[in-house]
């Protein structure tokens, strides 16, 4: 029975990937944006309870009251914690997890060689896409891709202090980034569209890549506003001035946030940082966790 349940369950993977091929996913993305916007009272309400009871969220964790407290179903989704809800650890020399989450993948980056999947590997130079010269800086360095199910805290919050130097934004597709996918199409994250934010730290540079995926109506920044995902175009550099907004960010600081859900990456450079046991896939984490020490320090 075991073999049978697995023959079926990987003919069904199979199967959606294959659906994600036909659909228009874009559009789909469209009228799920609308949706999540509504702001009739007896709709964006009935939208909101019943999400929280199919996927077990803890509404007693949200800072306004649920569901009254929210104009949209987006404005739930986006939802901001009660303080205190999420501790920043605060011992030196370490990484706190930017996001709720579970962990796809985390390790050693071979060479520019990242893993998505076994048997699925993917390239820094083609995460990143026109940012060519940065890649070296990455090389054999550290990564970890933590997956945002629907249950989760959407927003993504800083893991350590540092300057965020520039964000890019990467049109692209709309795939599901639940395992399914990512154990069965090939340069899923390299695909889909993706907001890619450069750091710079006192223990070098790091980059956080938002991804989007099916559903995910919009990426949006303090620095950027609301992006909304194009199939294709060029890829844009966004100003980071005009907004008014300060770069010199602390950690666990907002960084963005994700309306409906999706991946972060976030890439370290060399042998700088150590994973905690922690980062193991399938090990669900809270924003503020500590997920990493510089290497050489007692934290």
């Amino acid at each position: 029975m075991t073999t049978e349940r697995t023959v079926i369950d990987s003919l069904a993977g199979t199967l959606f990937v294959l659906l994600q091929r036909a659909l228009p996913k874009h559009r789909m993305t469209r009228i799920v944006y609308r949706l999540s916007r509504i702001t009739l009272r007896p709709v964006k309400n009935w939208l909101i309870t019943r999400f929280a009871a199919a996927y077990n969220v803890d509404v007693n964790e949200a800072a306004l009251p649920v569901p009254d407290g929210f104009a949209t179903f987006n404005a739930f989704f986006t939802r901001e914690l009660a303080a205190g809800a999420r501790p920043i650890d605060t011992q030196p020399n370490v990484l706190v997890s930017p996001v709720d989450g579970t962990v796809s993948a985390a390790g050693r980056l071979n060479g520019e060689t990242l893993l998505q999947a076994k048997g699925i590997d993917y390239t820094l130079t083609d995460l990143l896409a026109t940012d060519l010269a940065d890649t070296r800086n990455f090389y054999d360095g550290s990564y970890a891709t933590l997956y945002l199910a629907p249950y989760n805290y959407h927003r993504v919050h800083c893991p350590a202090a540092c300057e965020l130097v520039s964000a890019r934004y990467v049109p692209g597709q709309l795939y599901s980034v639940n395992d399914t996918t990512v154990s069965r199409l090939p340069d899923l994250f390299t695909g889909n569209e993706r907001l890619i934010c450069h750091f710079r730290s006192a223990t070098g540079p790091m980059v956080l890549v938002f991804v989007g995926a099916l559903h995910v109506g919009s990426i949006s920044t303090p620095w950027t506003g609301e992006i909304r995902p194009r199939k294709r175009g060029v890829v844009e550099e966004r100003d980071l001035q005009k907004s008014g907004h300060t770069r010199q960010l602390a950690r666990g600081d907002l960084l963005g946030w994700f309306n409906m859900g999706s991946t972060v990456i976030l890439l370290l450079p060399g042998d700088r940082y150590s994973w905690l046991d922690n980062m193991v896939p399938g090990n669900r984490l809270k924003m503020g966790e500590r997920i990493a020490n510089l290497s050489g320090s007692r934290s």
